[in-house]
């Protein structure tokens, strides 16, 4: 990817740390990945995370997609909705979503009694004590949040069983060249 310059301010989060930050306007960026509509950015300072509402913030960098995830996704609720939300949710270090990384290990959905749904996920994260963790949770809940007909949606990380890379899928291990 190439250098930018952030052209504000810009919200961030330092990675692994999941510290919140500001990077300050004039910072160049060496952008590492956009995948799920994040940015992840190496500065002389380390690797940040910038939400895709900020991403406007790079100079001359453009979403891949015109839809980042914010667009409410269309049609009936289904669960398979769900998992495809879960797989535009990645690891800013690893350029795998976090189903095929094999962190999701159980997701539940069920009729609430005003006809919509709630939805309950359990995930892990490829290290205890990843600060990262309670923001890629987030992401994952925000965006299963966004789907029809959800009227809760909850995200819980959990470290039974423990994550091996045994887990990852098949599609995973090919795009980080493990097969």
């Amino acid at each position: 990817m190439s250098n930018h310059v952030l052209q504000r301010a810009t919200p961030a989060t330092m990675i692994p740390a999941g510290d919140a930050t500001t990077l300050p306007a004039g910072t160049e960026v060496h952008i590492v990945q956009t995948l799920g509509g994040n940015v992840t950015v190496r500065t002389d300072h380390g690797l940040f995370r910038i939400a895709a509402e900020h991403g406007d913030a790079i100079e001359g960098y453009v979403p891949k997609s015109a839809s980042v995830g914010g667009e409410p996704v269309q049609g009936e609720f289904s669960e398979q909705m769900v998992w495809d939300a879960l797989k535009t949710c990645f690891d800013p270090e690893i350029p795998v979503n976090i189903v095929d990384l094999g962190l999701v290990y159980d997701l539940a959905a069920e009729k609430t009694p005003t006809g919509g749904f709630a939805v309950e996920v359990k995930m892990t994260l490829t290290a205890p004590g990843c600060g990262m963790g309670p923001i890629i949770a987030e992401d994952a809940r925000e965006k299963i949040a966004r789907l029809p007909q959800v009227e809760a949606a909850k995200v819980h990380i959990v470290w039974d069983p423990v994550w091996t890379p045994q887990m990852i899928s098949t599609e995973g291990r090919q795009v980080l060249g493990l097969e």
